[in-house]
């Protein structure tokens, strides 16, 4: 019993991870009906934005961990509006195949300009809270999964504070269910569309920098594994479907931990992938999305 107890707790650790990337991945199909490929990498520069910061603010205090954190979200924000003014903003109306390939062309600028810069070897990571472990009789739990916990939750709440309380997040909605309706009421499109793409990369960048605390190890192409499985969890919850992402998060991670401890562990990323055929053939709307019938 303790043993199943502990591989839960880490599977919920680990999924609430997979849950803030997987929200970027369906904040930006549910405006804009595309795969934003280079959210991984925006995981990535997370991690290496709280790194940077972390070495300028107090260590193993709960002030300069936030300070690194909220940092690092501030910074992936404006990156991710960036991306999308320079990037995609062009395309838009283009083919979906245009946009695709300028997606994965721009993970991949953003991966060999981190190795550029960075380099290619894997820094460890500081631990920018107080690490500590709590004993409950067998079960071990780390102030780091506590961490992941109660800074997911608070996200997701606020999150759903400004999609359903606030104007931008009606006007988010509202161009996410009629784009030419929203902007013949006068919603600045434009406006809305950057204010997803920065609201989804700073989630990334908390979830960059809350994976980098559990794995303490960074290099400019770790966001490639992490974010094609928040990518499988967005889908298995509901694409475009916000609480459905935070819960695809959540079980891939608890199935992932499951698999990995046991005798099928060298295939947790094979099972993953083929969580995504089997929703795809069975359940193409995911677990919390609707079927839809679209008009050509």
């Amino acid at each position: 019993m303790t043993e199943f107890l502990q591989q839960l707790l880490n599977g919920i650790s680990l999924g609430a991870i997979f849950a803030l990337i997987a929200l970027g991945y369906t904040m930006v199909y549910g405006v804009l009906r595309f795969i934003n490929f280079a959210h991984s990498d925006v995981f990535m520069v997370g991690a290496y934005a709280g790194y940077f910061i972390g070495q300028h603010v107090p260590r193993h205090s709960l002030w300069g961990g936030a300070l690194a954190l909220g940092g690092a979200m501030a910074a992936c924000a404006v990156l991710g509006i960036v991306i999308e003014r320079f990037a995609y903003r062009p395309l838009r109306g283009a083919p979906v195949l245009n946009v695709l390939i300028t997606a994965i062309g721009m993970s991949l600028l953003l991966q060999n300009l981190g190795q550029y810069f960075w380099g290619a070897t894997p820094r460890p990571y500081p631990e920018l809270f107080p690490a500590q472990n709590y004993q409950f009789g067998g079960l071990v739990v780390s102030s780091n999964q506590l961490l992941v916990v109660a800074v997911t939750l608070a996200l997701l709440f606020a999150l759903r504070f400004i999609v359903l309380r606030t104007r931008l997040g009606t006007a988010m909605r509202a161009l996410s269910l009629n784009p030419q309706a929203a902007a013949l009421v006068g919603i600045n499109t434009d406006v809305v569309i950057s204010f997803t793409f920065g609201l989804g990369s700073a989630l990334a960048a908390a979830g960059g920098v809350l994976y980098a605390l559990n794995y303490p190890s960074i290099d400019p192409i770790m966001g490639t594994l992490p974010g094609l499985k928040a990518f499988v969890a967005a889908v298995l919850g509901g694409i475009g479907n916000i609480p459905g992402a935070a819960l695809g998060g959540l079980l891939l991670g608890i199935v992932e931990t499951f698999v990995n401890g046991s005798e099928w562990s060298t295939y947790k990323d094979a099972i993953a992938f083929a969580l995504l055929i089997l929703i795809l053939l069975f359940r193409p709307a995911g677990l919390l999305g609707r079927f839809t019938v679209e008009k050509v």
